[in-house]
């Protein structure tokens, strides 16, 4: 039977998608921070409502919740900015002498050409790193319309989130709401999935990388840490970037004992992600790591920093939807 398209799109059908899609044009340069801000809201919702049955006042126990959240993602930004500058200006203060002529001369390459190389990319980069600053400040005030419109969006998907999900639900057609439910409980399998095997694992690596970088006496052994937990959640790197960095600069100090036990140890937290990983993630959705690896990779490309979250988690819900209507649709009429 042929299905008359005209009956469906009577006026008050094409009014809706008029509407819908001008909003949209409207949405779209903050849908980054919406989409981040219900990922968030995910995470804030079970604490607001545990503070809620103490407090019995909703809008509190929300933005409590939301401080004890956001906070901790906070001070951990400003700890790595203040260790990166504390780093750099170290570096640049210290009277640490290298002679940088007589190794150059042992050199068996024509330095002439290098140092313009060199200076020419010095140049370069200093344009770039000069341009992006005033690109930044021109953009100050994008970005705190972006925390707003984040905030915002976390208080009010924690506290409306369920009338959201029961709105949209209203317009799924009764056959279809049996494939609706199914989804929705897959995407908060793929949250937790992502949650629990990918951003906890990382905390926990990040944490034993910490504590080991800082009892093998490395300096800002608790910023190696840092750095090794943020790498960890890059499925191509991982911490071995971290402790390869050491084992050689150990190596070209003479300092061999350490060199090969922090090998050791980095070999050590490499490995102990295949056991951490699938153990966090078993009970939920498996995600195959290609997603993973795209959505981090392209994520960035697409919404700035914010891709490193939301690039992973859009990808895996896209899959786990496929996934749902080709079980529920196709494979089940067989």
């Amino acid at each position: 039977m042929g299905v008359d398209i005209k009956s469906y799109l009577n006026p008050p059908v094409l009014l809706v998608i008029f509407l819908v899609l001008v909003s949209l044009m409207f949405i779209f340069p903050v849908l980054n921070m919406i989409l981040l801000g219900a990922i968030l809201a995910y995470l804030v919702r079970p604490v607001a409502d545990k503070i809620q049955s103490k407090l019995k006042f909703s809008s509190v126990s929300i933005i409590l919740a939301m401080i004890a959240v956001l906070i901790p993602l906070i001070i951990l930004v400003a700890y790595v900015s203040y260790e990166i500058s504390s780093v750099i200006t170290t570096f640049l203060a210290s009277n640490y002498y290298v002679d940088v002529d007589k190794f150059i001369s042992q050199l068996p390459i024509n330095m002439d050409s290098v140092s313009s190389s060199v200076n020419s990319s010095i140049n370069e980069i200093a344009r770039y790193v000069l341009g992006y600053a005033v690109t930044f400040l021109s953009k100050f005030l994008n970005i705190s319309l972006d925390l707003f419109i984040l905030i915002c969006s976390v208080f009010y998907f924690v506290r409306d989130g369920d009338r959201c999900i029961s709105f949209i639900r209203d317009f799924v057609p009764d056959d279809s709401k049996g494939f609706f439910d199914k989804t929705l409980e897959s995407i908060k399998d793929v949250l937790r999935s992502i949650f629990y095997g990918h951003f906890l694992t990382s905390v926990i690596i990040g944490i034993l990388g910490g504590i080991g970088y800082s009892l093998l006496g490395f300096p800002y052994g608790i910023f190696l840490g840092v750095l090794t937990g943020i790498l960890q959640l890059i499925p191509i790197f991982g911490p071995w970037p971290i402790y390869w960095a050491l084992f050689f600069a150990d190596i070209a100090m003479g300092n061999y004992p350490r060199a090969v036990v922090v090998l050791l140890f980095g070999f050590f937290l490499s490995t102990i992600d295949m056991y951490i990983r699938p153990a966090l993630s078993s009970h939920y959705a498996e995600i195959h790591p290609l997603i993973l690896l795209i959505g981090f990779l392209s994520g960035p490309l697409v919404y700035g920093v914010v891709g490193f979250v939301i690039g992973p988690l859009i990808l895996g819900i896209t899959y786990t939807v496929l996934d749902n209507y080709r079980k529920e649709y196709l494979i089940g009429d067989e």
